[in-house]
Formats: structure tokens, C-alpha cells, sequence
């Protein structure tokens, strides 16, 4: 088992990043975080308009995988998501669709063993710890931890938890591997630009597949598979995690491109996970096809 601390983070996805471990393919790998914020808001009297944007949304790493080639496959599965007792949620100027109606803020938010946030006196819920960021190396251009992209990072789509498997397309020898910004809790898109914003540790199990590709990232839950995909614009994203889910299901399933439409119109479902941002790729949707018996595995 690798421990990888907080401290060895990085702020954007980029083949020049220097990795701080490395490691055999199936090898266990424990990742501390920071909160997006970079633990820069600790009190109710700090609003986010008063820290330092170039830490936001640090991923800790990059772990090297060997024998991780491009148009590889990296399979990550999720064990466990601990957070610490307490987070933050903050209201981000510009940013959502009640923007205009919500003033800026900060609200601390205490968190009970990992399961249940206390968001005031009178109301509590279950939680169940999520990461937002998590990805990959791109080949081209780095890519900052703000931003999702076909390499993972910034997807913030909340089924990437506790027993999820997440399946990355690698762009570069050893993948670069990086996750943070894991959240108590967030709702489909994180409408008000946070989730409940925390610190962490996840373990994770990281390995190759090798002679399997995918364009976008893949999530495998107990009774489902989620294609996810990011765009400046909504419908794009929708199209092309339903053009994935598509190809999958033409490939695994031996449908032909229309039966595969049939079935996603009356099985599946469209998601959000972000659309709260205006910056120039931050929609990222997600479509969900359930686990049916008797059919083969999408990957692996």
C-alpha cells in the first residue's frame, strides 16, 4: 500500500508534471487531499473572493503507472472515501443560475463520521463522499485541475464514490494519474458552483488494461455504466456521452447503432453533473445505461 500526501499536488494535468510516485499496475494507493480551496477557507468570515484562485482544485499527484501507454486503458477503483468533520460550501460571484439572487457567502458545514451533514440545527442528511477531480495526463496541452476535459479532471459527477470504478483513456507513458477535490456531498450539476467542499483520503486500486481504448471516461457503479462527457456547450456534451454509451453498447451488447438509440431512449438516462460555470468547457454531462443480466461487460 502507497500513501500519497496531500502535500505532493499538482494544479493542472500536463505530461511535463514530474510524478511523486510509482508504481506496478494493480498496486493500492491511499490519496490525501486538500479541498478545492486549498484548505484557504477555514471560517465563515472568509469569502471566496478573498483567496488565491491559482490553488484552487489541487489533485494530488501524479502517480506513474508502468506499462501505461497511450490508447491504454487505466482502471481506478475506489474503495473507500473518508472526509475530514467539517466543510465548506461558498456561493461563487458570476457563477449559476440564481447567482443573481444569492449573495456571496460562506457556510461552514460539520460532517459526522463521513455520513451525515449537519447543514444547520434543524437539518441533516446523509452523505456519501464523492470525488470531483480526477484524471489523466492529456497529450496535448495541460489541462488545469479546474477544468474537466476527454482526460478526466474537473468532471465533478457524484457517482465517483465509495465502490466506483472509474476508467480513464491514457494520453501519455504512465498516465500521470492525479485525483482531489473530493466533496461530503454535491448535487447533480453543482448548481451553486460548490459541493460541500472538504478534505480527504481515498484508497484506490490502479491498474492497466492493456488492448482496450475509450475517447472520454468511463464510471462503473454496482448496477450501472456512465459514459461522461465535457463541452462549452450542453448539447454537445449530451451527444457525445450518449455517442459513447452508443458505440459501447454496438460493440459489447452486438446491437446495431439504431436498436443501441432504441434501447438508451427507453432504459437510460441523461445526467448533469456540472453546469454551473462560465468558463469555456465546463458542462459536463453523463449518461446512464443500467447493468441488464445476461449482458457482457462495456470494458474490462
Amino acid at each position: 500500500m502507497h500513501y500519497l500526501p496531500r502535500e505532493q499536488s499538482s494544479f493542472q494535468f500536463s505530461k511535463e508534471n514530474t510524478p511523486v510516485l510509482k508504481i506496478e499496475s494493480g498496486e493500492r494507493v491511499t490519496f490525501q487531499t486538500y479541498d478545492c480551496f486549498s484548505n484557504q477557507v477555514t471560517s465563515e468570515e472568509h469569502l471566496v473572493t478573498s483567496i488565491d484562485f491559482s490553488r484552487v482544485n489541487p489533485a494530488t499527484g501524479p502517480v506513474y503507472v508502468a506499462g501505461a501507454l497511450p490508447d491504454d486503458v487505466l482502471k481506478v477503483e475506489i474503495h473507500d472515501v473518508k472526509v475530514r468533520d467539517w466543510g465548506v460550501i461558498s456561493t461563487l460571484p458570476g457563477t449559476g443560475p440564481l447567482t443573481h439572487r444569492a449573495e456571496t457567502k460562506t457556510k461552514i458545514v460539520p460532517v459526522e463520521n463521513s455520513c451525515v451533514a449537519h447543514f444547520n440545527e434543524r437539518i441533516s442528511f446523509p452523505v456519501e463522499p464523492m470525488i470531483g477531480v480526477i484524471g489523466v495526463a492529456p497529450a496535448g496541452d495541460p489541462v488545469p485541475c479546474g477544468h474537466p476535459g476527454n482526460h478526466g479532471g474537473n468532471i465533478d459527477t457524484h457517482v465517483i464514490t465509495k465502490g466506483s470504478t472509474v476508467y480513464l483513456p491514457i494520453g501519455v507513458e504512465g498516465a500521470l494519474f492525479g485525483l482531489g477535490d473530493v466533496h461530503a456531498a454535491m448535487g447533480d450539476g453543482e448548481i451553486g458552483g460548490t459541493g460541500i467542499e472538504i478534505a480527504g483520503e481515498v484508497e484506490t486500486t490502479i491498474s492497466v488494461l492493456k488492448g482496450q481504448t475509450l475517447p472520454r471516461p468511463l464510471v462503473e457503479t454496482a448496477d450501472s455504466w456512465y459514459t461522461v462527457a465535457a463541452d462549452h456547450d450542453i448539447t454537445t456534451a449530451i451527444r457525445m456521452a450518449c455517442e459513447d454509451m452508443q458505440e459501447l453498447l454496438v460493440t459489447k451488447w452486438d446491437l446495431s447503432l439504431t436498436d443501441a438509440y432504441l434501447l438508451m431512449s427507453v432504459a437510460g438516462d441523461v445526467q448533469m453533473c456540472q453546469c454551473c460555470k462560465p468558463s469555456p468547457v465546463e458542462v459536463v454531462a453523463r449518461f446512464r445505461m443500467p447493468k441488464i443480466d445476461n449482458m457482457p461487460r462495456l470494458i474490462g
